[in-house]
């Protein structure tokens, strides 16, 4: 999906989150810090991105517990 929103608090331990949109709708990515280290570069810097996960679903708001992140060039 697309990229819109980048955010790792402070208070988070080092958790960061990225909200998503694609033609699905949005999601929001939980990316833990081994993942954050692995991926680095594509999960600073991608606009629009793939990844691999555990999908959560809470009243109609996705969660994604990210496992993989790859960035599509497009």
């Amino acid at each position: 999906g697309v990229v819109l929103a980048r955010q790792r608090p402070g208070t988070a331990k080092d958790v960061m989150f990225i909200t998503i949109e694609d033609e699905t709708g949005v999601a929001n990515l939980v990316v833990f810090p081994g993942v954050y280290e692995k991926y680095r570069r594509p999960t600073l810097t991608a606009r629009l991105m793939a990844c691999r996960g555990k999908v959560e679903s809470a009243e109609g708001v996705i969660h994604v517990i990210v496992e993989k992140v790859a960035e599509i060039n497009g």
